[in-house]
């Protein structure tokens, strides 16, 4: 019990301003039991194109999404089914002597480390040996994985001398998580790096907003030759960009000298979010500075993401109050815009992109083009997590939204 307390309490969530006595379901909560209407057993991960019987379970960085938004929840409603949802998940695949069934640590793919909040929840809730086991092997892969010269972490193996957006969300979570648990506190100064190495590389002057990627090498045809940055500011990899930020800071000490510089990353960001917020329906577009371009579209996923990281930041502290009233306005978008309702009472969230990435086979190349390319999904995990999440920061914000 002392274990659970203490992740609520860093989370930032309040055990007595929990809506445990209240009568109406919570947004996040009915997106919950769509989850575990259609995964009763274990998240089988769709691929575009694929049915998901076609794909066996494997670890996954969607499910580390799903499951740490299952784990918020859970803390935030005192429902233990949410935890003990997860616990059935995480459990296909960590093995009794902490091993991870499918997991290879020598690809050093930054996405198969995601899973791992989860596993560091378990371990605080269980106190099981395994799960201590299995976020060290995960910890070890950190330990190894490829570097740029400064030291920022390539995202993955086969993408080398890349550093992406998407790569500070897949980590470094994690890892600030288990520095915290296991007395590591040098272990932040490199956590923040990733942070600042990154803005420094993607960050464009004019607009405040980030690339999706930088290539060291600048041989990518995605490169700009001269800076490296791809060429284009994709919604998702700002969102997954944007809650890092907020949720790292759940775990860097209030006294650690460097913790301004990840508030001062997060009120840049914040103000380019705010500046580029679609007027009219509150949300944001899949190519965030294209709003008027043929062919772009306002996205969800990255819509849940911006409206989580600004009502979390602005709850917290990080962002100035305002940032709030923006928040409730995305929060409002998202039901308006992507939420539906089908005949069993389910709620569905649609309008997700499917995959957003760079380089490969067919080779990416970070063109406006190629964003608006990829296939939407409905009740895409990448979406549904922050969905849950964006709830209960929402209510955490404002009186409990009704159905």
């Amino acid at each position: 019990m002392k274990l659970r307390l203490a992740i609520l309490t860093v989370a930032g969530i309040s055990i007595a301003g929990s809506c445990m006595a209240q009568p109406q379901k919570l947004w996040g909560v009915r997106m919950a039991e769509t989850v575990m209407k259609i995964y009763p057993d274990s998240i089988v991960v769709k691929r575009a194109g694929e049915l998901v019987a076609n794909r066996p379970a494997r670890w996954d960085y969607e499910q580390g999404v799903v499951l740490k938004a299952f784990d918020q929840l859970g803390a935030y409603t005192h429902d233990k089914s949410y935890m003990q949802y997860a616990k059935k998940i995480i459990d296909h695949f960590v093995n009794a002597d902490g091993s991870i069934r499918t997991y290879d640590l020598l690809e050093y793919n930054i996405d198969h480390v995601t899973p791992g909040r989860v596993v560091l929840a378990l371990y605080r809730e269980t106190g099981e040996e395994k799960y201590k086991k299995a976020a060290d092997l995960l910890h070890e892969q950190l330990n190894w994985q490829p570097r740029t010269k400064e030291g920022g972490f390539w995202h993955k193996h086969r993408y080398p001398y890349q550093m992406w957006l998407d790569g500070l969300y897949m980590g470094e979570p994690f890892s600030a998580e288990y520095a915290q648990l296991f007395h590591q506190d040098k272990n932040f100064d490199d956590i923040i790096n990733q942070f600042v190495w990154m803005e420094k590389h993607v960050r464009d002057a004019k607009t405040g907003l980030l690339y999706h990627a930088w290539d060291e090498s600048k041989k990518q045809r995605w490169a700009d030759p001269a800076t490296g940055h791809a060429p284009g500011f994709w919604g998702r990899g700002m969102g997954w960009y944007a809650m890092a930020l907020v949720d790292v800071l759940d775990y860097i000490p209030a006294n650690h000298p460097r913790r301004k510089e990840m508030i001062a990353i997060l009120q840049r960001l914040g103000t380019a979010l705010k500046n580029y917020q679609d007027p009219a329906s509150g949300v944001w577009y899949q190519v965030v500075d294209k709003a008027t371009t043929q062919g772009n579209y306002l996205e969800a996923s990255a819509s849940c993401m911006f409206v989580y990281a600004l009502a979390k930041g602005s709850r917290l502290g990080y962002l100035d109050k305002s940032y709030s009233a923006l928040a409730k306005k995305g929060f409002d978008g998202i039901l308006k815009n992507f939420i539906e309702t089908d005949q069993q009472g389910l709620v569905h969230l649609t309008k997700t992109v499917s995959v957003g990435g760079l380089g490969g086979t067919p080779y990416r190349d970070g063109s406006f083009e190629y964003y608006i390319s990829e296939p939407l999904r409905t009740d895409d995990l990448k979406g549904i997590g922050p969905f849950i999440q964006a709830s209960i920061e929402m209510d955490l914000l404002t009186p409990i939204h009704k159905p």
